[in-house]
């Protein structure tokens, strides 16, 4: 009788959430963002400081996303291929690893 060992055996990847308006909620977000900036050209200049704020916000958001993707099941090579650089390029940046 053979038998599976569950310690050599991967677990199997979550099932993968159904994407819906993925596309519509980025493009508000590029509304808003290229909005803000034409408030603070239009001499809104205590705005300028949180519209730079915002660069740190989204790095935060992609470090979190790519976390996510990661315990989801999703490998380096996966992620770094939908970001157009190398599986190793994409680790680098965001396995956490980093000194």
């Amino acid at each position: 009788m053979f038998t599976v060992k569950a310690s050599l055996t991967p677990a199997p990847r979550q099932k993968r959430r159904e994407v819906i308006e993925n596309d519509e909620f980025a493009g508000f977000t590029r509304r808003i963002i290229r909005a803000h900036g034409r408030r603070v050209s239009t001499g809104d200049v205590e705005a300028l400081r949180d519209l730079v704020a915002l660069s740190a916000t989204l790095d935060n958001a992609i470090t979190e996303a790519v976390a996510g993707l990661r315990a989801f099941g999703y490998s380096w090579a996966e992620i770094g291929q939908r970001l157009g650089i190398s599986r190793q390029a994409a680790q680098q940046r965001w396995s956490g690893d980093r000194p």
